[in-house]
């Protein structure tokens, strides 16, 4: 298949993406002026240390998190960290400006070498750290929720939050004993290639929490409350820095529900649900509809440009540090088109 045919499928696969992003934005600013845009004024301005002292603190814990997850080889343990952050800041970065979460597909493929582990291997991290993710957002959600759910998506909250504790109580405590069950049970269904690439997956996040022991998952799990906390008083620090009138709750919902907004497929960078998200979570206590809307805008404006600058920036450092001149695009187009 030549290049031009496949860069045109890539972007045919996009376009529902933009268009429900744009859905989303149009619901999100209808009936809101451009001049309530513009109204958006720093009230506290010290609160600006927050956001920048909270930022850095949640996206280096990330970077601690999946060091920890990946094999250290024969590196140090400083060379480790770093290989590491510097991988994991440049996919954040990639994810958040091209389609299809390619930098989810570069972390696994293309900087492997770099990573002296397979593909599969950093596929197995990936999973686990989304599962870990997932996990926590959904419980911040289910505890902060209150009167903005009705009761059918509180159920499906709670419902959600029941099987993710579950399964994710049994990977972190008995991932390695349940290796083998797994095996058995797939042999005995019918040969599906999808339920053999499932039985791929969940192999390879058993083997990832196997061979952290449960000490080192139940580390991670909490390494992952922290980073979530450390994102709350990012939206936290952004609201008493603009000065809006909601309570306590109002930054905890906001962040958990805009972050699992990720899950509807959309533009790169969830453009669109995240801005409903938080307006949606911020009118429900206490701010009006326009300052709910243009902080949601503002906030993850500051969230897209900050990890994607930092990871650019940091992309671009060390393409020039090993003389690295082939487009990213033509890396991008060798990439497989399937997970491992």
């Amino acid at each position: 298949m030549s290049v031009a045919t496949t860069s045109n499928r890539n972007l045919l696969k996009t376009i529902p993406g933009l268009l429900i992003s744009g859905f989303f934005l149009w619901y999100t600013f209808r009936g809101i002026s451009f001049n309530q845009i513009l109204a958006l004024r720093a009230v506290h301005p010290a609160w600006i240390i927050g956001v920048l002292g909270f930022t850095l603190a949640s996206y280096t814990l990330r970077c601690v998190r999946w060091s920890q997850m990946m094999p250290r080889a024969q590196r140090s343990l400083r060379d480790h960290f770093l290989v590491c952050a510097r991988v994991l800041m440049t996919s954040l970065a990639a994810n958040n400006i091209l389609p299809l979460r390619i930098g989810d597909v570069m972390r696994i493929f293309t900087y492997a070498g770099d990573l002296g582990a397979s593909p599969s291997i950093i596929l197995s991290t990936v999973i686990l750290e989304k599962l870990l993710d997932i996990f926590v957002l959904v419980l911040m959600f289910v505890t902060t929720v209150g009167r903005v759910a009705t009761p059918h998506l509180r159920l499906i909250a709670n419902i959600s939050l029941a099987i993710s504790a579950i399964g994710l109580l049994v990977l972190l405590v008995a991932a390695r004993s349940l290796q083998a069950p797994i095996r058995r049970l797939f042999t005995r269904l019918p040969v599906n290639p999808k339920l053999a690439k499932l039985e791929h997956w969940i192999t390879l996040a058993l083997d990832a929490t196997g061979r952290l022991g449960v000490t080192g998952s139940l580390l991670l799990l909490l390494q992952t409350a922290i980073i979530w906390t450390c994102e709350g008083m990012i939206f936290a620090s952004a609201i008493f820095l603009l000065g809006l009138p909601v309570d306590r709750i109002a930054p905890w919902l906001a962040v958990s529900f805009a972050n699992l907004s990720y899950l509807i497929p959309s533009s790169p960078g969830a453009i669109g649900p995240f801005e409903l998200a938080v307006k949606t979570s911020l009118v429900a206590h206490g701010a009006s509809m326009s300052q709910a809307a243009v902080f949601g805008l503002a906030i993850h404006a500051w969230m897209l440009i900050s990890v994607t600058g930092a990871g650019g920036i940091i992309f671009l450092t060390h393409r020039i540090r090993i003389h690295n001149h082939r487009p990213l695009f033509v890396e991008i187009e060798e990439l497989p088109t399937e997970m491992p």
